[in-house]
């Protein structure tokens, strides 16, 4: 591993605004948030990308 103390957790939407609106402005990112964010130094680079066919 070239970088032992980098993460990635992949997580699937169904579209951008699923997370940003949908998760982010729920309950459930409220208990998310509450239980891990002060586990976050520094916090999080958050990333959205979309997915290429090769065709």
């Amino acid at each position: 591993m070239t970088s032992p103390s980098l993460y990635l957790l992949l997580i699937e939407w169904d579209s951008v605004e699923a997370h940003t609106e949908g998760f982010r402005m729920s309950r459930e990112y409220e208990s998310w948030k509450a239980l891990l964010h002060h586990f976050y130094d520094p916090f999080p680079v958050v990333e959205h990308f979309a997915s290429v066919s090769a065709g």
